[in-house]
């Protein structure tokens, strides 16, 4: 149900008579068809912020501008297009691009108007117009336009990675009606958060790339409306973004305290741990640490015990996701669940949190950890009503158990589970010969795990010395960041380690994620390669939920499902931002509840350069 202000409220434009006037002839339509026009919308539930907001709560509307942050990357980069599947691009290229939304970041999904400055959309959400702002401008000083939405959208659906002709499938039509006023009709009325993920796309400049191959990668520099171009670059090692003093949106609600650095800078580093002693050499002032045994060992010395350098740990409210193995599912030997089941009784998190990551994660038993959409006990008689139709064609412990991922008592002697593991494998017509796992025709059970970090491989190590006592012969493939990204991009991988993100309101992209549909497409997210129709039909379920307790309940249906299917083997995760900073920041007094909030930072030395 989408909740918005009176258009009393929201359009003070319209006077006392002409807003009777309207009502008068709205009368007759049904509440369906009955318009609001609002600064905002939320997916359910009420919007927290007014229209005449002013700024998000969790910003300081006086933060001074200026100074400089440098951050660092790994890898490197070779393109500025970061919307094809082609190249690797640079980190931060979204500081360059303006959407028609923004998002609240303290709200499980609203967003407010940045390029648009208001919506019109009828109650069943079967369409939405956004009215842009006519002093939205390109960096260049071009205007945005109804013109440049549309195209922004068709070329996105026809020449840019595969999710967005994925994601906004159900878009009938997009079409300016004047230069400032633009309207999105969807296929039907069933996808209620199709009228807020239009909102979040990349509005591109049509002057800019008319002309120009889309489909090719290039590191000609780009133009967007967003706060801030690329100043200079050095292609694969740094590339800085500079503040557009001319920036249009500096002072509206949803930009107001935040982008305040004058330069933002990423330097690229070969791995992790070069990146580290980069940081506490000062040459770089921020990094958010992804590695607990960094975390645990290497923060330490003398800029530590005296302040320079913060090192500190914050609780967040998001869901955490699915960290996992993933098994290439268009493989033959990963098809049956059966043998992934057994694949998964040999990678001992209790020892491996213990031993490597000193103790800093959580097992992960969900798709959606860390949130109420994970599935922690037996369908309620609701979620069963969603399950029903589909019974004969899920796994049967989808009724009748809660999913566990494998736990053992973390003294790495797993002898139990690989007998298990044995018998499973068995079963699915795997013979244990000579120390060897074969199939019907004498062949070696193989498996390559795909890294491009060399920090993982401490952590792959003990689950391959498993893999071995089981008689398959493993290996790890380490690769550099680029044909990496290539190799998942082809789906060329036996198993990887990769994750699936979720937001507080799951919707289209879980097509990306598992639909059958984009299984083949090259550049999909659907690395596991399934193909289930009873996982597409809850997939449907879920977009087409009506209320935020139906979501609820059909994400929670199908994270049994997919869990069941013992598509991936679970991982973990942490609650928490691990941060780690030159003592340089300012910082909002109140963090928002869904996001580090990094971006409402400010250099303390900064004078206000407005």
């Amino acid at each position: 149900m989408l909740v918005f202000k009176t258009i009393t409220a929201c359009c003070k434009a319209i006077s006392k008579q002409l807003l009777i006037l309207f009502i008068c002839f709205a009368s007759p339509l049904s509440i369906a068809d009955a318009v609001t026009v609002s600064h905002g919308i939320a997916m359910h539930g009420d919007l927290k912020y007014p229209p005449d907001f002013t700024h998000f709560e969790y910003v300081n509307p006086e933060a001074p501008k200026g100074g400089a942050v440098v951050q660092s990357a790994i890898g490197t980069f070779d393109s500025f297009n970061n919307f094809i599947v082609k190249g690797t691009p640079a980190d931060g290229l979204g500081y360059i691009y303006d959407t028609l939304l923004a998002s609240a970041q303290d709200e499980p999904f609203s967003l407010y108007g940045l390029l648009a400055e208001s919506m019109e959309v009828p109650n069943d959400r079967s369409w939405i117009i956004f009215n842009l702002r006519p002093e939205a401008k390109f960096s260049d000083g071009k205007p945005v336009t109804a013109e440049d939405v549309v195209f922004s959208f068709a070329i996105l659906r026809e020449k840019g990675a595969p999710h967005f002709k994925a994601y906004y499938a159900d878009i009938a039509s997009v079409e300016a009606l004047d230069t400032h006023r633009v309207r999105f009709t969807f296929k039907s009325n069933q996808n209620k958060e199709l009228a807020l993920i239009v909102g979040q796309v990349a509005i591109l400049p049509k002057h800019f790339w008319a002309g120009r191959d889309f489909q090719k990668p290039t590191l000609d520099n780009p133009i967007g409306s967003g706060p801030y171009i690329i100043d200079r670059f050095e292609a694969g090692r740094s590339i800085t973004y500079k503040r557009n003093l001319d920036y249009w949106g500096s002072d509206i609600p949803v930009r107001k305290g935040k982008y305040n650095f004058d330069e933002i800078t990423f330097d690229y580093y070969r791995d992790g741990t070069v990146a580290m002693e980069a940081f506490k050499a000062g040459e770089y002032d921020f990094r958010e640490e992804n590695s607990s045994k960094r975390w645990a060992t290497s923060y330490t010395g003398q800029a530590f015990d005296d302040g320079r350098i913060i090192a500190t740990a914050l609780e967040h409210e998001n869901p955490t996701g699915m960290q996992a193995f993933i098994l290439n599912n268009r493989k033959e030997k990963f098809s049956d669940p059966v043998v992934r089941s057994a694949l998964a009784l040999a990678f001992d998190f209790e020892w491996t949190n213990k031993n490597i990551f000193y103790n800093a994660y959580t097992r992960t038993h969900s798709y959606f950890s860390n949130s109420e959409m994970a599935a922690k006990s037996l369908p309620s008689a609701e979620e069963l009503k969603i399950l029903e139709p589909i019974r004969d064609q899920i796994p049967p412990e989808v009724f009748t158990q809660v999913y566990r991922a494998p736990e053992t008592n973390g003294d790495g002697r797993i002898y139990t589970e690989l007998r298990q593991a044995k018998r499973l494998l068995s079963k699915a017509g795997w013979t244990f010969k000579d120390g060897k796992l074969i199939d019907q025709n004498g062949e070696q059970f193989t498996i390559e795990m795909l890294l491009y970090s060399p920090a993982f491989e401490r952590v792959v190590a003990p689950f391959i010395r498993n893999l071995d006592r089981l008689g398959i012969k493993s290996s790890i493939r380490l690769v550099d960041v680029s044909q990496y990204i290539s190799r998942l991009r082809t789906f060329d991988f036996d198993i990887v380690v990769s994750g699936f993100g979720q937001s507080n309101s799951p919707g289209n992209e879980q097509i990306n994620y598992w639909h059958s549909s984009v299984a083949d497409t090259e550049g999909s997210r659907n690395l596991i390669g399934i193909k289930n129709p009873a996982v597409d039909y809850l997939i449907d379920q879920l977009i087409k939920a009506p209320d935020r307790e139906q979501l609820v309940l059909r994400t929670r249906a199908l994270d049994r499902v997919l869990l069941w299917n013992h598509y991936v083997i679970p991982q973990y995760h942490i609650n928490k931002y691990r941060v780690a900073y030159w003592d340089k920041f300012g910082m909002p007094p109140t963090r928002p509840k869904y996001d580090l909030g990094f971006d409402a930072w400010w250099n303390k030395s900064a004078g206000d350069k407005n």
